[in-house]
């Protein structure tokens, strides 16, 4: 059964490297253009395809999108590895909001796992977008995650059971 591949890769998008710049329904401040709040943006289908695609450990990139759609589900098992069956849902919020904005890799970065996937910037200007365009999709998945992981106060064991699953066996 082949992994499940991102609905945006057909579309014209703007790019970072070989990365799509999708658009994204977000409250935080960040250099993606927002997307229709009718529609499904690429946050929404990385925490919907994430329990799917973690338990495969080749993935076969078919366009720009699925590049993003990678570092999310990647992203998404960090947040979940921080998540424990203890935290109320104020303090995982808290926490992976922090976790969101802290210090991380991108690509062409000598720490990012994926660098041999993903082209690295151009320019000092570019990497500059990529990290800031990065750091926007990591705050809305991270605020959107604990919406969707907790249900009644608690963190939800269905989601909860996949805390140490390694996509592709690499985290970020």
């Amino acid at each position: 059964m082949p992994a499940y591949h991102s609905q945006f890769n057909q579309g014209d998008y703007p790019s970072l490297g070989n990365m799509f710049m999708l658009p994204v329904k977000t409250k935080f401040r960040g250099n993606a253009s927002i997307a229709d709040n009718s529609e499904e943006d690429i946050v929404d289908e990385a925490i919907q395809l994430f329990r799917a695609n973690c338990l495969f450990r080749n993935f076969e990139i078919k366009g720009n999108a699925d590049r993003v759609l990678i570092y999310l589900i990647l992203f998404t098992s960090e947040c979940l590895g921080k998540i424990t069956k203890l935290t109320t849902q104020g303090e995982a919020l808290k926490q992976l909001s922090t976790l969101a904005v802290s210090t991380f890799s991108i690509p062409g970065d000598p720490g990012f796992p994926l660098n041999a996937m993903y082209a690295p910037p151009a320019d000092r200007h570019q990497a500059d977008q990529t990290r800031q365009y990065l750091q926007q999709l990591r705050q809305e998945l991270a605020a959107r995650l604990v919406d969707q992981i907790y249900i009644d106060g608690k963190p939800s064991k269905w989601w909860m059971c996949f805390q140490k699953r390694k996509f592709m066996n690499l985290s970020l």
